[in-house]
């Protein structure tokens, strides 16, 4: 590691260059840059150096761009709101998933977050409902059940009127993902549901000798008739 040597401007800031483990010193023209550079780089997966590109970018745009970069994130917090059924991002109390006559409200995928829903309705292969649980279940991260929707996810499917079947369990295949779904499926095991999990294997266009010894085993074990 370079020694850092002794500057005379200020202010300054010290972040790696995300490529070596080697310091850098980086002086800002302004203490508004260094500001926003602070709080741009607090966002996850930015770092000093992509944060300053980002608010140099900004300073260079038009200030109407940035006006309505600051409102858009003003409304996303202030106007931001979450179904009240499934608890995925809505704009309304009832996302447009939940209200469409056109799901099937027999199957109910359960997802950790917004971004796996998005993912699997991509695929346009689900035509079911989801229960978004807001993370999972982590004792290192001091995230237990009672921090999750799980006690929702119950008292929906155990509801009178309620017309679920089967539970979908579709989280991530981690100790963190495998634990959340034992919990769940051990706070189901008496109701008269159907509680399945995605598949997990080996992906499509793969090779087997690239695949690990957990994910390859569990092909083995869930392998399917072919047709």
């Amino acid at each position: 590691m370079r020694a850092l040597t002794q500057k005379s401007f200020n202010p300054v800031a010290v972040c790696c260059d995300g490529i070596s483990n080697d310091l850098i010193i980086v002086e800002y023209p302004s203490k508004l840059i260094e500001d926003a550079v602070n709080e741009v780089a607090k966002l996850p997966g930015i770092g000093k150096k992509t944060a300053l590109r980002l608010v140099l970018h900004l300073v260079k745009e038009g200030q109407h761009k940035t006006t309505a970069l600051t409102e858009a994130l003003n409304q996303l917090r202030s106007q931001i709101r979450f179904c009240n059924t499934c608890h995925n991002i809505s704009d309304e109390e009832e996302c447009g998933i939940c209200k469409s006559h056109r799901r099937d409200k027999t199957v109910l995928c359960v997802v950790e977050d917004t971004q796996d829903v998005m993912a699997i309705e991509n695929t346009s292969q689900f035509t079911g409902v989801y229960h978004v649980l807001g993370g999972v279940i982590s004792p290192m991260n001091g995230v237990g059940p009672s921090d999750l929707k799980i006690d929702s996810l119950v008292t929906r499917v155990s509801a009178p009127d309620s017309q679920i079947k089967e539970i979908i369990l579709a989280l991530s295949p981690t100790m963190e993902g495998d634990t959340t779904s034992f919990y769940i499926n051990r706070k189901l095991s008496a109701l008269p549901l159907k509680i399945t999990s995605i598949a997990r294997g080996v992906p499509v266009g793969g090779d087997l000798e690239y695949a690990d010894e957990i994910t390859l085993g569990r092909s083995i074990l869930g392998r399917t008739l072919f047709n």
